[in-house]
């Protein structure tokens, strides 16, 4: 038996990592193998492919890297069970098959070039041709797949890092009726914020509450633009990556689709924030009520595993006119009630206000020592605050963007 022909077999004899055979690379890597009796017309075709699929993804000198890294990342029963801290549950069999594809995975990932050409039945005919064909490198494979198939090892990684795309990915966002992750995040750390301390612990303790178990809310941000709400859960999401958390970006229009949302974060062992961003509606825009139900009241409960976390520019949520005070309703109480309730229905609320002038060149002056900029306390102060007047008031967004604008100029 030829050392291409036994990969073929122990790629066919996968069981618990099966799934990456429907990875595009991989399904070539299948198809070349299976060529190895075919004419050399079709081997020919079927080696080009795998080479051009493996280089469009950069791929070309990292064979090993690859295969490992659609093992290392894939969902199924053993890495939901890791991640979950039940692996030790996993009857013994399973445990013998996830060695079994484990070491089936890195042994092909070292099958050469030369290995699949020099066992190719009709190599002889290839002629010329063989020696033209590009090749491509084993590389290494991710470090949980050096130095042999360790259990263990790749236990404790779902563990701390979750498993299938969530242990690759950090954040997601809602999109065509299901959970697409964020290629490139936003990078925000909350060492990066200055001023606004106390507000941001409120949700920086709320969200270790929710990751260790104990009594956790809802949260609301709100407050005037510029004021790092949306910022403050990224920077959250980043924060608290390795402890299992997970952020899913749910556009307000699609709150409808929270139910098909709770159905596929429900059984998997990471914890979600569902962030809704500039979250506000109009009075007459009845697609409030779907977050009602969401947040509380509603057949489809948030899981033991998910929190919304909602910023807005408006405390109550709702834009309201003293046109929609002065109502024919006979019980105008009761209209105000049902308009005011759905901010009520956050646990915990946080206000982010404009900083007053003496915080704003706090900011403004904590910035530029970080960024190197040396004008004098006194000048920076005038042309602060001139910016400021030209964007319409003072922000931490307004400072950060005039320290910007003085760093161009240097």
């Amino acid at each position: 038996m030829t050392k291409s022909y036994e990969a073929l077999l122990m790629l066919n004899s996968l069981s618990v990592y099966r799934s990456i055979l429907g990875r595009t690379v991989i399904s070539s890597y299948k198809k070349l193998l299976e060529s190895l009796n075919s004419p050399p017309d079709e081997f020919i075709s079927a080696y080009g492919e795998f080479f051009s699929l493996l280089s469009e993804r950069g791929m070309s000198s990292s064979l090993a890297r690859y295969i490992t890294q659609a093992a290392l990342f894939d969902e199924n029963c053993f890495t939901l069970a890791a991640a979950g801290g039940k692996a030790d549950t996993l009857p013994e069999n399973v445990i013998s098959a996830v060695k079994s594809d484990c070491a089936t995975i890195l042994k092909l990932s070292t099958l050469s070039c030369e290995d699949i050409l020099s066992d190719y039945k009709f190599g002889s005919q290839l002629g010329e041709i063989a020696t033209s064909l590009p090749r491509w490198s084993s590389g290494e494979p991710v470090d949980e797949f050096k130095n042999g198939v360790d259990i263990e090892k790749l236990t404790e990684f779902y563990r701390r890092n979750g498993c299938g795309m969530f242990a690759r990915y950090k954040a997601f966002v809602w999109r065509d009726g299901d959970i697409r992750p964020v290629v490139h995040p936003d990078k925000i750390e909350l060492n990066n914020f200055i001023g606004y301390e106390r507000q941001r612990s409120r949700v920086i303790e709320n969200t270790e509450a929710f990751l260790h178990g104990k009594s956790c809310n809802n949260c609301l941000l709100y407050g005037d633009m510029g004021t790092g709400k949306s910022s403050t859960v990224k920077a959250i999401g980043n924060e608290f990556r390795r402890e299992g958390l997970r952020i899913v970006e749910m556009p307000k229009e699609r709150l409808m689709d929270f139910p098909l949302l709770v159905d596929k974060i429900a059984a998997l062992p990471m914890k979600f924030i569902i962030f809704i961003d500039d979250l506000s509606f109009q009075s007459q825009d009845k697609n409030y009520t779907s977050l009602k139900a969401v947040l509380e009241g509603g057949l489809a409960a948030r899981p033991d595993n998910a929190l919304i976390y909602a910023t807005s520019n408006r405390r109550h949520l709702i834009k309201e006119s003293w046109a929609d005070r002065d109502t024919d309703d006979v019980n105008r109480r009761d209209n105000m009630q049902e308009t005011l309730s759905l901010s009520d229905r956050f646990g915990l609320s946080v206000c982010f206000g404009n900083p007053d002038k003496k915080e704003y060149l706090e900011i403004v002056f904590a910035l530029a020592d970080r960024a190197g900029i040396k004008t004098p306390p006194e000048e920076l102060s005038v042309l602060a605050e001139r910016f400021a007047l030209g964007r319409g008031g003072r922000s931490p967004r307004c400072a950060k963007q005039f320290i910007e604008s003085l760093g161009g100029q240097e």
